[in-house]
């Protein structure tokens, strides 16, 4: 029985530091830095691109200059969820997973985005809705 508990006692230990860090990383909600924005995503010429949220503009890239790490997500085509304004370019609704330079307002890395219906964004207030 002394055995058995000791052995029990040794692997609880052992576990403890683990869960202990994972649960620190799951109550972190901007592990590595990332965080979640949401608003327009704009794409007015090539390479450029920029994400409008309740902070205001954030510049994610410029054609012939920087371009953050990662990937945009594929917006559906139709105008549930894309707005085509200059030839197949425009703007979107979506969410992204970023990591920013908030002093420079510019995405630095991009960790995974998901494109939201057009609507989410024309009723968010916190937004702003001109050229919408």
């Amino acid at each position: 029985m002394q055995r058995l508990l000791g052995t029990w006692c040794l692997a609880f230990l052992a576990a403890s530091p683990a869960f202990a860090a994972e649960k620190s990383v799951k109550n972190n909600p901007n592990p590595a830095g990332f965080e979640n924005r949401c608003g327009w995503i704009d794409n007015p010429t090539p390479a450029n691109w920029d994400l409008t949220d309740k902070d205001g503009i954030w510049s994610i890239g410029v054609q012939g200059g920087r371009q953050a790490e990662g990937d945009l997500p594929e917006f559906p085509e139709g105008k549930k969820y894309w707005v085509k304004t200059n030839g197949s370019y425009g703007y979107g609704c979506g969410c992204l997973t970023v990591k920013v330079d908030a002093k420079e307002k510019t995405v630095l890395a991009i960790k995974s985005g998901r494109p939201l219906p057009l609507a989410k964004c024309r009723a968010d207030k916190a937004l702003d809705q001109a050229d919408r």
